[in-house]
């Protein structure tokens, strides 16, 4: 009997469902945005891991809706609504991509610089991987053929990997190993055949495997403990405060990596960025304030830098944090004022 209560909540649900998908197809909007709000979140963050960009996710999620909008009378419901639903997003997706090319980071346009490169100027031509607000990502995995947990998923060095696949491959492994869709149901919403299917997926793995390093940062992050890595954040932030270049170097692996998007040059190795950090934000940016947040399901901080004219500081950069252990191996600074409403940041701090 306990079973009961359970199924009838499940079976009014699903006649509400039910009632809003006839509505909508009479043309109620209303009742459109009702059907689509529960999956509007996850849909974002599968637009941003094909696309590389919060501001991409978000124009790609409002086209896939309003296609999802003027078609819905020809989904039959043969497929789920958040099978069909994906199968739009994924479409406008690869539309954009086919249109747009891949995203990139500074590391992808060339080697490493051995020394500080004052003067540094932002290359405009090139599309840039951009930072993705935690407060978009779910927890564990999205269903219970997937492989890869949702955070894991929306990690940098995925994300950046992604970036190197054609389209279709991108798409097949998203739907595959991150949401749990089965090789077939994919076939039908790429419109290929599972051979297909199972093809791009094999080649997808192969260069997936070579650019991401292990253990992934869930794992770290699991390791090391939220003590630890609100120490990291505060440490980082008053090391850049106060100037001090002996404390930020306490905190670095001896490989750590400083990359600095849209800017191409960037820093491998603890001399290097040591002289990069000593030459450029300790000492020729001015004061900088900071606010922790959350990039990629990896620790970050929001970085501000006293401007004159404004006379307050004004949001600069997230600085997304990858971390070895207890100590930083990478730091990927998204400079930008146009990335921080994304995470729900202050354009400035008095």
């Amino acid at each position: 009997m306990s079973d009961i209560p359970s199924r009838t909540a499940e079976t009014a649900a699903g006649g509400a469902v039910d009632g809003d998908l006839a509505r909508a197809r009479d043309g109620d909007d209303i009742a459109f945005t009702r059907l689509v709000e529960p999956l509007r979140r996850e849909l974002h963050a599968h637009c941003y891991r094909m696309l590389g960009s919060t501001h991409d996710a978000d124009d790609a999620l409002q086209d896939a809706l309003l296609r999802a909008w003027r078609g819905l009378a020809r989904f039959e419901g043969r497929s789920s609504l958040r099978s069909w639903l994906y199968t739009v997003a994924t479409r406008t997706c690869l539309d954009v991509i086919e249109a747009r090319g891949r995203r990139a980071l500074p590391m992808d346009l060339g080697p490493s610089s051995d020394r500080v490169v004052v003067g540094d100027v932002p290359l405009t031509d090139v599309a840039w991987l951009g930072p993705y607000p935690d407060a978009g990502i779910a927890d564990g995995p999205a269903g219970p053929d997937a492989r890869y947990e949702q955070r894991e998923a929306v990690e940098l060095a995925f994300v950046a990997a992604l970036q190197h696949l054609p389209g279709n491959q991108r798409a097949a492994l998203l739907l595959f190993e991150v949401l749990g869709f089965a090789a077939a149901e994919i076939a039908t919403m790429m419109e290929t055949s599972t051979a297909s299917v199972n093809s791009a997926l094999q080649r997808a793995r192969s260069i997936v495997a070579e650019k991401i390093p292990s253990p992934t940062q869930q794992r770290t992050l699991r390791e090391i403990g939220d003590a630890r890595l609100r120490e990291i954040v505060a440490e980082y932030s008053t090391a850049l405060e106060r100037g001090d270049a002996d404390a930020l170097v306490a905190l670095l692996t001896e490989d750590v990596t400083w990359s600095m998007p849209p800017l191409p040059h960037w820093y491998r190795g603890l001399e290097a960025v040591t002289d990069f950090a000593v030459r450029v934000p300790l000492t020729t940016c001015g004061s900088w304030r900071h606010l922790p947040t959350a990039a990629n399901g990896q620790a970050a901080v929001a970085c501000y830098r006293w401007n004159d004219d404004a006379g307050a500081h004004l949001g600069w950069s997230i600085n997304v944090f990858g971390l070895r252990g207890r100590l930083i191996r990478e730091i990927t600074s998204f400079i930008g004022l146009d990335h921080f409403a994304a995470f729900g940041l202050p354009a400035s701090l008095p």
